[in-house]
């Protein structure tokens, strides 16, 4: 019997097999809706949580979304077989995960985590953006770690099984999106240093407003010039769950200090950009947008990736290079990048008693690409990259 179990009182579970979707979730070709209790009000979950909710207009539950988890209906799970390849996954209410001490998960850190977007139009229909790009960093960052992964097919199913059961929680296209959140997870138990024997897919989702507290007004930076988030030949370049516990340090210290967060150097030099905590970092100057170039410590961001592409297509010209810290202090705006974040234009960055501050030209280039790839997520605007993939659900 496998470590990890989900228990719910009156847990209804829907099995699919691998490769099929519930007939009632489907993909665009057919219009679906799942039948699911009415509410008009969330929560932020809490360990204690049962399956109910306050009583806040409809309105007020949109205005008042933050980056916090909120208690939504249904999570999807999905394990491994003793050959490594995952089927037969589920669909059941959202509620504790009951794992042993022994996982190699709490153990040895071995886990992935990804994190996506759902975003409604203004039709009512559900876009997902690239996906099948969340899908791929999983399966690679699997096997950095020596995990299996479920394939690129089953990643989609699962994603769009998910929205489609929380339908319900994705927010109007103007108050914010649903945050997808897959997890892979060693789960099974073990004593030494050494793989899991079995694994779990986990997909949870969550309504969210804006990432920073300040919402979209530019961010204060800090540059960290003690710790390091990633080192060369280490897991920097994948999602694997230790990583950010590595940050919560230099963040905390930062934020008790009146910044927003940290921008971290490289570990050899201690002189070149590598990220901000969450997200890739920018730098403008003049046609040219600048990025610390993929060298195996820094995130191959989604989000980092399509606002390459969406700057090129603009006419600027866009570099994948080495990024020292001094630019900054040149620069005519320097923004981040991330799915949380989307760009985030930084108000001004600080390092060893030094600030320098951005805005004069009004953050034109991060606002220009910040609104051409909203525009995308959201609907607003036609397609013609091909990133997103169109969920259907009843409009009345």
């Amino acid at each position: 019997m496998l470590s990890v179990q989900l228990r719910f009182t009156e847990a209804s579970i829907f099995h699919f097999s691998s490769l099929t979707v519930h007939r009632r979730l489907q993909l665009a070709s057919t219009s679906s809706h799942v039948s699911l209790p009415s509410s008009s009000s969330w929560r932020r979950a809490t360990a204690s949580d049962s399956h109910s909710e306050t009583s806040e207009s409809l309105e007020r539950r949109w205005d008042s979304l933050g980056f916090n988890p909120v208690k939504t209906d249904y999570i999807y799970v999905m394990k491994s077989s003793q050959d490594g390849s995952f089927s037969n996954g589920n669909l059941t209410h959202y509620g504790n995960i009951e794992i042993i001490p022994a996982a190699a998960v709490l153990n040895y850190g071995q886990g992935i985590i990804e994190g996506l977007k759902a975003c409604r139009k203004q039709n009512g229909s559900i876009l997902l953006f690239r996906p099948e790009e969340n899908a791929s960093r999983m399966r690679v960052g699997a096997e950095r770690l020596c995990m299996p992964a479920p394939t690129i097919e089953q990643f989609l199913e699962a994603v769009t099984t998910t929205v489609l059961a929380n339908e319900r929680w994705v927010p109007p296209s103007d108050k914010g999106s649903l945050h997808i959140r897959p997890l892979l997870l060693g789960n099974g138990p073990v004593l030494s240093v050494t793989p899991a024997p079995e694994f779990t897919f986990l997909i949870y989702v969550t309504p969210v407003g804006n990432y920073f507290e300040d919402g979209l007004k530019p961010i204060n930076l800090v540059v960290e010039n003690v710790i390091h988030r990633a080192t060369p030949g280490g897991v920097g370049s994948i999602k694997a769950i230790g990583n950010y516990a590595g940050i919560m340090k230099a963040q905390a210290e930062a934020k008790a200090n009146g910044f927003s967060d940290v921008l971290y150097l490289d570990s050899v030099h201690n002189r070149y950009l590598e990220e901000v905590s969450t997200a890739n970092v920018f730098v403008v100057k003049g046609n040219t947008i600048s990025t610390p170039a993929l060298g195996g410590t820094i995130l191959p961001g989604i989000t980092r990736k399509s606002i390459i592409e969406i700057a090129q297509s603009q006419g600027f010209k866009v570099e994948e290079r080495l990024v020292s810290v001094e630019e900054l202090f040149d620069a005519d705006e320097v923004f981040c990048s991330g799915n949380a974040v989307c760009v985030m234009p930084v108000g001004s960055i600080s390092l060893m008693g030094k600030r320098v501050e951005y805005g004069e030209s009004g953050f034109v280039v991060s606002r220009q690409l910040c609104s051409a790839l909203t525009n995308i997520q959201t609907g607003l605007t036609e397609d013609k990259m091909g990133w997103t993939r169109v969920l259907n659900t009843d409009i009345n």
